[in-house]
């Protein structure tokens, strides 16, 4: 939203990295220049804080220059962590490093970054600069081909940073006509239209209609007035109020969207009234205050004091949440007492309408948020009223309602629906895990919600998130209750799949004692289950297997068919290691029969996986292929990096089987990749899986050489999960059909930039003027051609010109 402004002539060309940003919905004004500027400092500096007052549009002004960049493009949005312990798991979750991995989260997301020039915004840091500079100098230090841009209402203060002070939008100007200072010049010669002065273009007369339509703040006020009332103008009896207001706020873009919706009901010189004296007010002696942040804090009061009493109390209950909510999140939490039944959308309507809550579209989905600014004096109105702790454990409550119903349908075709929407509200499950953690008598219900989040945390791919909130949670709350020990199987499961078996059998141990002491059947069941778990990745396969049945029996006692079908599948895993591959197969089957009749995914997934070990272990190999690609199809979906690593993995040593060995050593370098990522490995899986994968390892080497194997791994080893899926299908089911071997094919198809540099290549330029002419830094060109060379699998830029003009044949 905020800084806004029509086609520029200066506007730079839209990046074509694979992580694109969303495109904004309404204009760009005012900001050619910025632009034009940022882009050469990021070229020539590694870090660059764009800073200045709220309100003066430096998210959206670094989100626009982020758009227009070339090279990968990722968004870290810290305005809703509280905690400098969340910065570097948030950043890993931005970037997309799965979650599934012990390791410290900023060593995932250095080797994350490794692999191509990336530029980092990082949003909103001025509450978190600490943290912050502490996490951002070991990227810059890890990272070389790193660029980081980060907005905060202050500079970071690392060396080495390059401070953009972002300043209001240029307003008209008051002086009469010819009065420009003696010997300087005109404050109006500035190409992009944008005047960090604060003046309008000088030598004309600022009441003149022409000249204010070009004034960054009067343009951005039309614009969005034009969207209220398209028939408003700029005539000889507003003009003079339009150059008033304008200056009174600033230029400020948030405040001038914040006026514009005034003038539905009022006109100019109304708005400009009631204004003045706000700021006369703000302004008298022992304020604190910038006077720029004075008029947004006037013109805040002001859109306050004009909602009704509704509108005011749902404008300061929505403060508690940190990120975008759904309309049913806002009616469990805000919609009681005055905002109960039709009130609450009465208010929400109207709260839209003056441009307080925006509502975000995705399909039919609506979700509904507030900008910083907006939100924080939300919260200081909820507070003053003694509302907070209320409305944060409604806030908590509703959240547990949502895990809890999302437990009691994970049976069904509404898995990954239900994963989506977990992950669109994860910084609003953090904040209620915070509440739980950081209110007295607030931490069993926290645990409770952790406990409900398993799904989340394990396929949705936060674990490492899972475990630091259970964890903590757990450390307050008393011994001998089951509410403890749903969060201590809950925990041992997580730390199992990160490989911390040690751990895991503490929390197991302490889990079948209560549940023994409580005589709880559930409980039993999974103390069962996840210690057999921790017997069939130590190795111990008659006990695991025993330890199974037994679970699944306390199970399906209970009704439990998540966990049964759970258990099932690991239990065939057992049974295919302990030489029982016919056992393992009617196992899977029955795991896939009944999952396939409630319409659930995920464990069908996983059932199809150790299929297709088991087939392959009975010689069965199209039927194992096929059920793999079943496995594979399921994942692009689920999004699920163990699986993912898992599926793939087996996919290699099915395609070695078949006598495939190329593109064996592919797929055996795509899971590595995804193994790499999420800070774990086959391993951790048990002696006897990684003894098999190392089998067909040496296999390929063998077949192959070493040293070409070894190639052809690392040529791949650079996917992340949505490739190693998305590639795997493709190498896979061009073995089916008896294609020619894809391993050499597949990673030589360029991207768009990769062709456009390739082409310019061709035509001589070299790596100095293809930066010039495409407008990115000579770093990321060097990158762009050092990628084309190794996938071309040539050795000189004649070469690159030899296979484009033969393409192009």
């Amino acid at each position: 939203m905020v800084d806004d402004a029509g086609d520029d002539p200066c506007r730079l060309p839209a990046r074509r990295g694979r992580h694109r940003l969303a495109t904004a919905l309404d204009s760009f004004v005012g900001r050619a220049e910025t632009l034009t500027r940022l882009h050469a400092e990021l070229a020539a500096h590694r870090l660059v804080t764009v800073t200045g007052p709220g309100g003066v549009g430096k998210t959206r002004t670094a989100l626009t220059a982020a758009e227009r960049w070339d090279d990968d493009v990722y968004v870290v949005e810290l305005a809703s962590v509280t905690d400098q312990s969340q910065i570097a798991p948030t950043v890993a979750t931005a970037v997309g490093v799965p979650d599934q991995s012990n390791r410290d989260a900023v060593d995932r997301v250095v080797g994350h970054l490794a692999a191509a020039p990336t530029l980092l915004v990082v949003d909103n840091c001025e509450h978190l600069v600490e943290g912050t500079v502490r996490l951002l100098l070991r990227l810059l230090a890890e990272l070389p081909e790193l660029t980081v841009l980060a907005t905060s209402r202050a500079a970071l203060g690392i060396r080495g940073e390059q401070v953009h002070r972002l300043d209001p939008l240029a307003v008209p100007d008051e002086d009469p006509v010819g009065e420009d200072p003696v010997g300087e010049d005109p404050v109006g010669e500035d190409p992009g239209g944008e005047n960090p002065g604060g003046a309008a273009p000088g030598g004309n007369d600022p009441r003149d209609a022409g000249v204010l339509d070009e004034v960054p703040s009067v343009r951005l006020l039309l614009d969005r007035v034009h969207r209220l009332l398209p028939d408003f103008r700029i005539t000889e009896e507003n003009r003079d109020a339009v150059v008033a207001l304008c200056r009174k706020l600033d230029g400020l873009p948030l405040a001038i969207e914040l006026a514009a919706v005034r003038l539905r009901s009022l006109s100019v010189s109304q708005v400009v009234e009631r204004l003045g004296g706000r700021l006369h007010m703000l302004s008298a002696p022992g304020t604190d205050a910038e006077p720029r942040q004075q008029s947004l804090r006037a013109l805040i009061d002001w859109s306050y004091d004009l909602c009704g009493p509704a509108e005011q109390l749902l404008w300061a209950r929505m403060s508690v949440f940190p990120a975008p909510a759904d309309l049913e999140a806002l009616e469990g939490v805000c919609g009681h007492g005055d905002l109960a039944d039709d009130r609450l959308l009465d208010a929400l309507d109207g709260l839209v309408g003056k441009s307080v809550v925006v509502a975000d579209r995705d399909g039919d989905q609506l979700r509904y948020r507030q900008f910083v600014p907006l939100r924080e004096y939300g919260a200081e109105q909820l507070e003053a009223a003694g509302g907070t702790e209320e409305i944060r454990r409604l806030h908590r409550d509703h959240y547990i309602a949502l895990a809890a119903a999302t437990i009691d349908r994970w049976c069904g075709p509404d898995q990954a629906r239900d994963l989506a929407r977990l992950r669109h509200d994860h910084p609003n499950l953090l904040a209620a895990l915070g509440f739980s953690a950081h209110t007295p008598g607030e931490a069993v219900a926290g645990a409770r919600l952790a406990s409900l989040l398993r799904y989340h945390w394990i396929a949705g791919g936060f674990l490492t998130y899972g475990r630091r909130w259970l964890e903590r949670l757990l450390r307050r709350i008393d011994p001998g209750t089951a509410e403890r020990a749903e969060a201590l199987w809950v925990v041992a499961w997580v730390a199992l799949i990160q490989g911390d078996r040690a751990v895991a059998r503490g929390y197991l141990r302490e889990c079948t004692a209560t549940a023994e002491q409580l005589g709880d059947v559930a409980l039993q069941g999974h103390a069962a289950h996840w210690t057999a778990l921790l017997h069939l990745f130590e190795g111990d396969l008659d006990d695991a297997v025993e330890r199974y049945r037994y679970a699944i029996g306390l199970h399906r006692r209970v009704g439990d068919v998540p966990a049964e079908l759970t258990a099932g599948f690991q239990l065939a895993m057992a049974e295919t290691y302990a030489e029982l591959p016919r056992d393992a197969l009617a196992t899977a089957a029955s795991v896939v029969e009944r999952a396939s009749a409630d319409g659930e995914m995920w464990n069908h997934g996983y059932g199809r996986w150790i299929e297709a070990i088991a087939l392959l272990h009975l010689g069965e190999l199209d039927r194992a292929r096929d059920a793999i690609l079943r496995t594979m199809r399921i994942e692009r979906d689920f999004r699920d990096g163990v699986c993912t690593a898992l599926s793939v993995e087996v996919c290699s040593w099915v395609t070695t089987a078949t006598g495939r060995a190329a593109d064996a050593a592919a797929l055996s370098g795509l899971a590595a990749g995804v193994w790499r990522r999420l800070g774990t490995s086959l391993a951790a899986f048990g002696p006897h899986a990684l003894a098999e994968g190392r089998g067909y390892a040496a296999r390929i080497d063998r077949e192959l050489g070493a040293e070409r194997a070894e190639a052809l791994r690392q040529e791949y080893a650079g996917a992340d999960v949505a490739d190693a899926v998305r590639l795997c299908i493709e190498i896979v089911t061009a073995g089916c059909t008896g294609a020619p071997q894809q391993a050499a094919r597949a990673l030589t198809e360029l991207t768009g930039r990769e062709e456009q540099v390739a082409a310019l290549v061709t035509d001589g330029l070299s790596n100095k003027q293809i930066a010039e002419q495409l407008v990115i830094s000579r770093r990321t060109v060097d990158g762009h051609v050092e990628r084309i060379l190794r996938k071309l699998d040539v050795g000189s830029r004649t070469q690159v010109a030899a296979w484009v003009v033969e393409r192009s044949r």
